[in-house]
Order: C-alpha cells, then structure tokens, then sequence
C-alpha cells in the first residue's frame, strides 16, 4: 500500500513540474514583447533647451510603457551625433542648419536660406549618407543670433548684424564650443557681412553668457530662445543679411532604430508641431529664471497639452 501512495505522489510532483515548464515559454514570450524590456537613451547637447526637450522624449515614451535613459549634457553636435550612429543613444534633437551645414557640409546658397529647402534636403542627406531618420519636426526655431549689451546698443543706434563694420574689428565675441569655426557662424557672417570680429573666447553656453554680463567680451553667439538674452540685458541683433540658416528643431534617430520600432515613431510622432518659439522661450525660462528641474518643466508640457496624464 505505502509503494502506491509514493508512486501517486511522485506522479502528482511530476505533473506540477510539468505544468509550470508549460507555462514558462508564455510568461517569456509575453515578456519579450513588453515595452519595458528595453531602455531607450536619449542625448542630449550642453544647454538648458536640450536637457529639457530630450526629457520630454523620454517622459513621453515612459508614459508608453518603455523605459528610458537621458544622457543630459551628452556633448556637442557631433558628440550626439556619432554615438547614435554607434547606437550608444537612441534619439537626440538636432536642428535643421547644423545638420544641413555641419553633418552634411552642405554649401550655403547664394541667397537667403529657405528653411522648408533646407529642412528638405537635411531630410534627404541624413537617409542617402548614414541611413538616420527625422522622427518629428518639433515646430519652432532657435537660431543663432549675435547679441550685445543694451545699454551699448541703444548708444549706438544699434539694430542690426550690419550695423557692427564700425566696431567689430574692436570687438571680442563670446561664442559657444561651435560657433566660433563653424562654416555656418563666424566665418559666413565674414563672408556675407564683410567684417571680423578682433577675436573669439569660446566655451560653454552658461559661460558665455556670465563672460559678457563680467565685460570679458563685447558680444555673444546667442540662442534666439534663450531668455538668458533678457536676464543679461542682450539686445539681440537683427541677421539683416541672412548669413546665419535656420535651425529647426528635429528629432533624429538611425532608420533601422526607427524600423523596428514603430510604436516609438508614432509616439515621438504626437511632438509634431508642438512647441513654436515663444512656447520654448517660456520653457527655457522656467530653467534660467525660475529654476525648475528641466525633468519637472518637461512633465508639465506634456500634461498641459493632454499628451500624458498628470502625475498626481
């Protein structure tokens, strides 16, 4: 009798053990098609309206079920650039003139730069050159610009990018790591204006904005949506000449990235044509002025335009 009752336990434990290995391919296979098996990286470039849009990438996507990583401060163009190429990060937002001009080293026209065109044709080289894709067109534009003290301005009736051939060769500009070499920055406002400036100080974006409130240099490489030109009391200065192209701010990741992930491109996708150029100015001074988290600046975005649900 007892050799009945172990053979009906062994058979009962084996059925259990069969059972669950039945069961463990569904649990992995319904695992292998969650959202949350992957963390996705977002770059970002070293200023405050970078941190903050790939922080909106991420909190959108994160509200799509994916997890997500923002590598806030990744580095300049190319440093973004070349890691998603690599696949170290996933998504970073670019503008259209930089990639136009640097990624792709196109040439600038002869005329006025047409933002549609040149938007186009980044479109274009970004795919035939390093197969990488255009998930959104954000809707607004922040261009360089350059920007000098008010109160020297209004002493000087000055207005306009032209009206510096008087004083430039006395002038020491403050720049960005970029803006300085770039075939789009000092050298095409040689080009077009005829004059250059005494010498350049490049650095960091916050640096060069504390060096001309300091008087260390007479002007700046601004951002046309920074409010930091109003903070430091910047007059920024009409291109009247169109040397500098537009830079419309664009979402970019590899086609292959985007492929296999199509939900991710509809989601960034919902981003189109959201945020024109006082709605970033507005952003961007909630983190010089008011001294939010771009994370929290970020998030509250997203819920006011219904894009997420507000995080009670």
């Amino acid at each position: 009798m007892k050799w009945k009752v172990i053979a009906m336990v062994l058979m009962l434990i084996t059925a259990i053990m069969a059972s669950g290995c039945a069961q463990n391919p569904q649990t992995n296979e319904s695992n292998s098609n969650s959202n949350s098996d992957e963390t996705i990286v977002i770059g970002s470039k070293l200023f405050q309206e970078s941190y903050i849009l790939a922080h909106m990438l991420s909190i959108l996507l994160e509200d799509n079920g994916y997890n997500t990583e923002v590598e806030q401060g990744l580095g300049g163009t190319f440093v973004n650039y070349e890691a998603l190429k690599q696949g170290q990060i996933d998504a970073y937002v670019e503008y259209s003139g930089t990639a136009y001009s640097q990624i792709l080293k196109k040439p600038s026209p002869n005329n006025t730069w047409d933002p549609q065109m040149i938007y186009e044709e980044t479109k274009k080289g970004l795919m035939q050159e390093d197969n990488v894709k255009i998930a959104n067109r954000l809707g607004f534009e922040n261009a360089y610009a350059i920007a000098v003290d008010e109160d020297w301005a209004e002493a000087h009736n000055i207005t306009k990018l032209s009206q510096l051939e008087g004083y430039a060769s006395d002038m020491v500009v403050g720049t960005d790591p970029e803006f300085a070499t770039r075939e789009d920055g000092l050298p095409r406002i040689k080009e077009v204006y005829g004059f250059e400036f005494k010498d350049y100080k490049q650095g960091a974006p916050s640096i060069m904005y504390q060096s001309i409130k300091n008087d260390e240099v007479d002007a700046i490489s601004a951002y046309t949506t920074d409010t930091k030109n109003e903070k430091f009391g910047l007059r920024v200065l009409e291109d009247d000449k169109g040397a500098l192209p537009p830079y419309d701010a664009i979402t970019l990741m590899t086609s292959d990235f985007a492929s296999s992930h199509p939900d991710v491109m509809a989601t960034l996708g919902q981003l189109n044509n959201t945020i024109d150029q006082e709605t970033m100015r507005n952003l961007n001074y909630q983190y010089d002025i008011e001294n939010k988290e771009a994370k929290d600046i970020a998030r509250q975005f997203l819920e006011n335009r219904g894009l997420i649900e507000e995080n009670n």
